[in-house]
């Protein structure tokens, strides 16, 4: 398929380039990487940039206080970085106050785990970049400081923060408000917004190499918000955090090979549902009730046996091999039938985001994703500083025995995951859908996309997209064609066509030729760029 061929096509074309590129939902972020590569810094160097400027002129998606994951190729191998923070040591049930089978809460102190951004950003810097790490961020400290526009979706969401953030009471909540809806401004698109508190906490962070936040004055800041206002989070939690550099996991699909990052995220689902689907015949056309239908069935008993399983590794009773065994996968592909099922979990044998893409005239390529989870996340905000907490363990399960059961110095069920692509030992490239649930979805479906029907980057990325809630329903686009809805609904499945583009992700694609050249895509449904040269 050329450029030309995309039948999906609603703004732009896939981005074409030989010197490096970054992809990602927010045009500044994007520049912030180029510039670093038309400086001579690498792709790592690239993406730090645009990860930490994300963090600036996307906060409603995630900031200074969120987690991050990072694959890495380099010199023909890819490496992997798990940068999830722990719970703290007094998060208990107990503590909590919640019963068995309660939910945990979206806001406020007992969502907060500690944040692992700071410390991914630091140290896949000091184990790949090239130019200084305070060179790399300071793009994102001008934004701060000297203020940006905000674009349309940026400004979309940034309202609907405000419906959920600014009537909060507790002093928890305070600075919230303070830093996110200061005197005089609204969240317009063009409207200018500018925090010196992130300005100056970024540029401890870059001086620190990320220790100032974990053992130093930022780290006080925040055990001394805690303190005051009856959270769990201290000093020690901080102390004692640590990414960790680890293995990535994959399956073959179509003569490629898809990886991963392996529990505590969600990413195992992709893989298994990729599992399911190698054994089936998909149509030659992806537009079918047949092919949707297969794509929907093969997710919905991926995701159900990731939330069934998935957890802190350290409490998983299945082993993630079994999960992805092709005898499972077998097992698992019989259910599937010419009707919407109500998916069950599986008995194997026991044993608000932001993504970017870089890469580099060099070979280096970077799949990277960091968040705040929902929204701009728990709503505390440590005062002077600009961090805003995560709520990330709003993920934990109040279920006895539960491997993502709530507790103590236990990383939660992540849904951020970012993902790459090989074939016969070479890169193809980053790829990434952002989006709480949709991730392993969008990963499928990209997969799919660019596999089964030959699509573009950015034909992948604008094609209609379906995402599964539970039991039998699920969630499609208006752009998804009606006589496969119609299909679908005669096949048992609820099917709600939704009224905006909402919930269904945001994508960046790169891929490179044998001959070099990268070739890019990034999300219609975000503000998003492929910035290249």
């Amino acid at each position: 398929m050329t450029a030309l061929d995309n039948p999906y096509a609603r703004s732009r074309e896939p981005v074409y380039a030989m010197g490096g590129m970054v992809a990602t939902s927010q045009p500044l972020a994007a520049q912030a990487g180029l510039a670093m590569l038309r400086e001579g810094g690498n792709a790592i160097d690239a993406a730090i940039a645009t990860a930490t400027a994300l963090s600036v002129v996307e906060p409603s998606q995630n900031g200074i206080g969120g987690d991050a994951f990072a694959l890495i190729w380099n010199d023909g191998q890819l490496h992997a970085y798990n940068g999830s923070g722990r719970s703290p040591a007094a998060l208990t049930r107990e503590n909590t106050g919640l019963g068995e089978g309660d939910a945990m809460p979206l806001l406020g102190w007992a969502s907060v785990t500690v944040p692992g951004a700071p410390k991914a950003w630091a140290e896949v810097h000091a184990r790949f970049g090239r130019l200084p790490l305070e060179r790399v961020m300071q793009p994102a400290i001008h934004y701060a400081r000297n203020g940006y526009p905000l674009g349309s979706v940026v400004a979309e969401y940034w309202r609907r923060g405000i419906a959920t953030f600014a009537h909060l009471a507790g002093p928890e909540f305070a600075a919230w408000k303070e830093t996110f809806l200061p005197a005089g401004f609204s969240p317009e698109a063009g409207r200018v917004w500018r925090s010196e508190a992130h300005a100056h906490t970024l540029e401890r962070i870059a001086a620190s190499a990320a220790r100032d936040f974990y053992s130093g004055d930022l780290t006080a800041a925040i055990d001394r918000h805690a303190r005051e206002t009856g959270g769990y989070l201290r000093a020690e939690d901080l102390a004692v955090h640590r990414g960790d550099w680890i293995t990535p996991i994959s399956t073959d699909y179509l003569g490629h090979t898809v990886w991963e990052i392996p529990p505590n995220t969600q990413a195992i689902a992709a893989l298994e549902a990729l599992n399911i689907l190698s054994g089936l015949d998909l149509p030659d056309s992806r537009d079918t009730v047949e092919s949707i239908h297969l794509q929907i069935e093969a997710m919905k008993l991926a995701f159900v046996d990731a939330l069934a399983y998935v957890g802190d590794p350290d409490h998983m009773q299945v082993r993630t091999e079994e999960l992805l065994s092709p005898g499972y996968a077998a097992n698992r592909r019989q259910e599937i039938s010419e009707t919407a099922c109500h998916p069950e979990a599986g008995a194997p044998s026991k044993g608000d985001t932001v993504y970017l893409a870089t890469a580099d005239a060099d070979g280096m390529m970077v799949s990277f994703i960091q968040s705040n989870y929902l929204g701009f996340g728990s709503g505390v905000v440590v005062p002077g500083t600009g961090i805003a907490l995560h709520n990330r363990g709003n993920s934990f399960q109040l279920k006895t025995g539960h491997p993502n059961e709530v507790g103590p110095g236990k990383r939660p069920y992540h849904t951020i995951m970012p993902g790459f692509l090989t074939r016969d030992g070479k890169a193809v490239g980053p790829f990434g859908v952002m989006g709480a649930y949709m991730q392993p979805q969008g990963h499928v479906q990209m997969m799919v996309n660019s596999l089964n029907y030959g699509l573009n980057p950015q034909a992948s990325l604008d094609a209609p997209r379906w995402q599964w809630t539970e039991g039998r329903t699920v969630r499609v686009e208006q752009s998804m064609p009606a006589q496969v809805v119609q299909g679908l609904l005669a096949r048992g499945h609820n099917v709600i066509v939704s009224p905006d583009e909402t919930g269904f992700g945001r994508g960046q694609i790169i891929w490179r030729n044998a001959e070099g050249v990268l070739c890019g895509g990034s999300e219609c449904r975000a503000d998003g760029q492929v910035a290249a040269f």
